[in-house]
C-alpha cells in the first residue's frame, strides 16, 4: 500500500499488523505532535526526543505482535508516552513519585496517583465501555477540540461524517452514563424520569413530558445532578477523560497541541530519525522509505515559506524499492544502515513559563468574611525569577491583615499553605511576594477577605503575576455574591479534614422510653416529643450541662487548623467551656463570631472560635469534653457542640481542604439549597465531607445530602441517604438530640456543589468541612 493515501488510523494500524511497517510512518506524521506536546510537559530538553522515539518503538512492537489499538491511536499513544516516562523515572531513581501506581496494562489509562479515583466517575466509566471509534471521535473533537476536516483523515471519513459520528458518540455516552447511574438503584421515583433525560436534553420530548422532568428535578437533587452531567457532557469529557488519559499535565498538553506550528511540525519530522534508529532493522527500510516522502515535502514546504528549523543540511532521502522488492526477513548485509540522527544544535537556555488561577473558596458573600485563593504553577523548564502578585479585588472587598499564625492560614510545614508568600494591602487589593519558583513546581497562597455589605455583586477577583519578563494573569469568572456559604479556613498539601460533636440536651432519664431512645432504640427520638434537660455527663461540681466526643486522628498527623462551633435555642450566645483530652479543668472559650437564625421554634445561635492553638499544644486522639454553652431546655429545644478539624496525612495524596461557615436555614419555603465549591481544582476525585447541622430530627424522614451525582449515605448513625439529620455525631455514640455530625464521602463532579435538602424537617445548616485529592 501507499502511505500517501488517506487512510484511516485504523487502516494504518491493521497494515502495519500485516508486516507493512511504511504505514507506521504515517502514524507518526500525523500523532507526534501529540506525543511532543505531552512530553514536553513531563521531561525536560533532549528526554522529550527519546521518550517520543521510546514511545513510537513500544507501539511499533506491540501493533507488531498483534496487541495495541485498533481505531484509537491517538490516547493508546499518549497513554504510552506517560508510562514511559514513568518508566524511565523509575529506572532512574526515581525522579517521578510512583507510590500507589499499579501494574500497567496498555490497553487500560494510565492513572496518575494524584487523580487516582478519577476512573471511577460515572462519565468516566461511560466514556470507557463505548466502541474504540467512538472514544476516538470524542477525543478528537471534544477533548482536543479539533475541526472535524482535521479529523476527517484520522478516522477515515469525510467532514461531515465526523460531524455525525461524533453526535451518535455523544448520544451514545449520555445512553451509557445513564446506565451506569441506573446500576446505583435510584429511588423508584426518580427512574421514569431518568430513563427520558437523554431525549430531554436534546429536546426530543413532548412539552408534557418536559414539564414532567422539569417539575421532577427542581425538587430531586439526584436528578438534578444527572441532569447537569448529561447537559453538558462535553465539559465533563474535557475535565474528566482529558486528564485520565493525559494526566494531571492535560491543560498544558491541550495549549501546547493547539499552538502547533507548521515549522515546529517540520522540525518534528525531521528529528524523526532519532526513532527510525529504534526501529528494528527488518523494519526500517519500509519505515525510512515513509520517512523520505514527509521530509521531501516538508523540504518543499520550506523552501517556500523560507524556515529554516535547523542550520546543518537535511539528510539525503533515501530510496524506497517497491513492496515486493522487500524481503520478508532481511539480512544484516540486506539491511539499510541505521541513519544518523541531525547533529543537535545547542539548545537554548530554559524558560520559566507560569499559569496562574484566582477564585474564591466557596463565596464571597455580603457583610462576611472569604478567602481568595491564588495558585501558580511554572510549567517551564528553568525557575523564575522573583514572583510578584498584583491582586485585584471587587469593590467593597479588602484584605484583612494577618495579626495571628493560625489566623493567617500560614501554618507553613507539611500544610505548605502560604509557601513563602508574604502579602500587604496595596490600591485596590493585595500586594504579594515570594522568592523564585523552581521548574515544575506549584505555589498556592489564601487570602483574607472582608465583604461590605454594600458590596455589587459582578465581577470576580484578578491577579497578575510577575517575573522578571515574564507575566501570567486570571481572573475569577464569580464575584460577590447576596447568599452561599463564605470559607473560614483553607489549606493545601497532605491534609485530611475531621469533626465530631456531641449534645448538651437529652430526654429526662427518669421518664419511660427515655434510656432506650438514648441509645438510639424506639421512635421517639426527636427533641420535639420531649421536655429537654440539661446533660450533664463529666464529673465536674461546677459544670450544669456537659457531654464528650473521642477523636482520634491518622498516625503521624499534626493539627493544622481547629474550630470550636457551639449552636442553642435562643438568641444569646456566650463563650463555652472546653476541655482537651488529659486536662482536669476547662478552658472559657468566647465566641469570635455569631450568627442567629430564625427556626419554626424560635431564634436560634451559632457560634465559633479558632481554637488552634488549644488543639495544637494538647494530647490531640482521646475524650475532648465541652460544657456549660449558653442554652435554653423545655420542648423542641436543642444545644451542643463540634470540634472541627483540618489535619496532616502522610498517607494522603496533595490535597485541598476548606472549612465553609454556612449557618443556613434549610426546610419550610427553603426545602433545598445549594452550596457552590468554587476555587477547588479537582473534577471527580474522591473527597471527604464533615458537616455539622442542628435541629435535625431523626423521626423526620427526608433529609438529604449532595455533592453533585447523587443521595449520599452517611458513615454513621442510620446510614440512611434519606434521612442524613438523625441525632447522631461523630465521636458519640449515643442519640444527639438536635445535634448532628456526619461524615459522607463522595467524587466531586464536574461543577462541584453541596446541596442540602429536606421534605419534612427545618435544620440549621451550620458548617461544611471538605478535603478533596488536588488535580496537580
Amino acid at each position: 500500500m501507499s502511505v500517501e493515501s488517506p487512510h484511516s488510523d485504523a487502516q494504518l494500524l491493521q497494515a502495519v499488523r500485516e508486516g507493512k511497517a511504511d504505514a507506521l510512518g504515517q502514524l507518526y506524521e500525523r500523532h507526534v505532535a501529540a506525543a511532543r506536546a505531552l512530553a514536553r510537559q513531563l521531561v525536560k530538553g533532549s528526554e522529550v526526543e527519546d521518550v517520543v522515539a521510546e514511545a513510537f518503538t513500544k507501539i511499533l512492537d506491540l501493533v507488531g505482535r498483534g496487541g495495541g489499538p485498533e481505531s484509537g491511536f491517538r490516547t493508546y499513544l499518549l497513554t504510552v508516552v506517560r508510562r514511559t516516562v514513568h518508566d524511565r523515572s523509575r529506572i532512574a531513581g526515581g525522579r517521578l513519585s510512583t507510590d500507589g501506581i499499579e501494574d500497567y496494562d496498555p490497553g487500560l489509562p494510565f492513572v496518575d496517583p494524584a487523580l487516582v479515583g478519577l476512573e471511577k466517575s460515572l462519565i468516566a466509566k461511560a466514556y470507557l465501555s463505548l466502541p474504540e471509534r467512538w472514544r476516538a471521535v470524542l477525543w478528537h473533537t471534544e477533548v482536543e477540540r479539533i475541526k472535524p476536516g482535521e479529523v476527517a483523515a484520522l478516522l477515515g471519513l469525510s467532514p461531515n461524517g465526523v460531524a455525525a459520528l461524533a453526535y451518535r458518540a455523544r448520544e451514545g455516552l449520555r445512553q451509557a452514563y445513564l446506565q451506569l447511574h441506573a446500576s446505583t438503584q435510584p429511588q423508584r421515583e426518580c427512574r421514569p424520569v431518568l430513563g427520558k433525560m437523554s431525549a430531554y436534553v436534546r429536546g426530543g420530548l413532548t412539552r408534557r413530558d418536559t414539564k414532567a422532568v422539569d417539575e421532577h428535578v427542581t425538587g430531586c437533587e439526584e436528578c438534578h445532578g444527572v441532569l447537569l452531567e448529561l447537559a453538558d457532557v462535553n465539559r465533563g469529557l474535557r475535565v474528566i477523560v482529558g486528564p485520565l488519559i493525559a494526566g494531571p499535565v492535560f491543560g498544558g498538553y491541550a495549549a501546547a497541541l493547539a499552538k502547533s506550528s507548521v515549522a515546529d511540525g517540520v522540525g518534528r519530522l525531521l528529528r524523526g530519525a532519532v526513532w527510525l534508529r529504534q526501529v528494528p532493522k527488518h523494519q526500517q527500510a519500509a519505515v525510512a522509505g515513509s520517512m523520505a516522502v514527509v521530509m521531501a515535502a516538508a523540504a518543499a514546504l520550506l523552501l517556500v515559506s523560507e524556515a529554516r528549523p535547523m542550520d546543518q543540511p537535511m539528510p539525503a532521502p533515501i530510496a524506497q524499492p517497491p513492496p515486493s522488492a522487500l524481503p520478508a526477513h532481511p539480512s544484516p548485509s540486506e539491511a539499510p544502515a541505521p541513519v544518523p540522527p541531525p547533529a543537535r544544535a545547542e539548545k537554548p537556555p530554559g524558560k520559566a513559563r507560569l499559569r496562574a488561577t484566582i477564585d474564591p473558596l466557596g463565596a464571597l458573600v455580603r457583610a462576611q468574611p472569604g478567602i481568595v485563593a491564588i495558585r501558580l504553577r511554572n510549567h517551564g523548564d528553568a525557575s523564575s525569577e522573583e514572583l510578584a502578585a498584583f491582586v485585584d479585588l471587587p469593590r467593597g472587598v479588602t484584605l484583612i491583615p494577618t495579626a495571628r499564625r493560625h489566623q493567617a492560614a500560614a501554618l507553613v510545614g507539611p500544610a505548605g499553605t502560604v509557601d513563602g508568600w508574604a502579602c500587604r494591602p496595596a490600591a485596590g487589593g493585595a500586594r504579594c511576594t515570594r522568592q523564585p519558583l523552581e521548574a515544575g513546581q506549584s505555589t498556592a497562597v489564601f487570602l483574607r477577605v472582608m465583604v461590605a455589605e454594600a458590596a455589587p455583586a459582578g465581577t470576580g477577583p484578578a491577579v497578575r503575576v510577575e517575573a522578571g519578563s515574564v507575566r501570567a494573569t486570571a481572573r475569577a469568572e464569580e464575584g460577590v455574591r447576596t447568599s452561599g456559604a463564605p470559607a473560614r479556613f483553607a489549606t493545601e498539601g497532605k491534609v485530611t479534614v475531621r469533626a465530631i460533636g456531641n449534645s448538651l440536651l437529652s430526654c429526662p432519664e427518669e421518664q419511660a422510653g427515655c434510656v432506650p431512645v438514648r441509645r438510639r432504640e424506639g421512635d421517639q427520638r426527636d427533641n420535639d416529643l420531649w421536655p429537654m434537660i440539661a446533660l450533664d455527663s463529666d464529673d465536674a461540681a461546677d459544670t450544669a450541662a456537659s457531654s464528650a466526643a473521642e477523636l482520634s486522628l491518622p498516625k503521624g498527623s499534626r493539627v493544622v487548623w481547629a474550630g470550636l462551633y457551639w449552636s442553642a435555642s435562643g438568641d444569646r450566645a456566650g463563650p463555652i467551656k472546653f476541655r482537651p483530652p488529659g486536662r482536669r479543668t476547662y478552658v472559657p472559650v468566647p465566641p469570635a463570631h455569631v450568627a442567629v437564625r430564625e427556626l419554626p421554634t424560635g431564634p436560634v445561635y451559632q457560634a465559633f472560635a479558632d481554637v488552634s492553638e488549644l488543639v495544637a499544644g494538647a494530647r490531640r486522639n482521646g475524650t475532648w469534653w465541652a460544657a456549660d454553652a449558653p442554652l435554653e431546655e423545655g420542648a423542641a429545644r436543642h444545644a451542643g457542640w463540634s470540634l472541627v478539624l483540618i489535619v496532616t496525612d502522610p498517607s494522603e495524596p496533595y490535597s485541598q481542604a476548606v472549612v465553609l461557615d454556612a449557618a443556613t436555614v434549610i426546610g419550610g419555603r427553603s426545602r433545598r439549597v445549594r452550596v457552590p465549591l468554587g476555587g477547588l481544582t479537582p473534577a471527580a476525585a474522591p473527597a471527604r465531607l464533615e458537616l455539622v447541622t442542628w435541629e435535625g430530627d431523626a423521626d423526620l424522614t427526608g433529609d438529604k445530602v449532595s455533592l453533585g451525582s447523587g443521595a449520599l449515605t452517611p458513615t454513621a448513625g442510620d446510614r440512611d441517604r434519606a434521612n442524613v439529620f438523625d441525632g447522631s455525631s461523630s465521636g458519640a455514640a449515643e442519640m444527639t438530640f438536635g445535634v448532628d455530625v456526619d461524615t459522607v464521602g463522595a467524587e466531586l463532579g464536574v461543577d462541584p456543589g453541596l446541596t442540602i435538602a429536606t421534605e419534612k424537617d427545618v435544620v440549621l445548616f451550620g458548617v461544611a468541612a471538605l478535603s478533596v485529592r488536588a488535580r496537580s
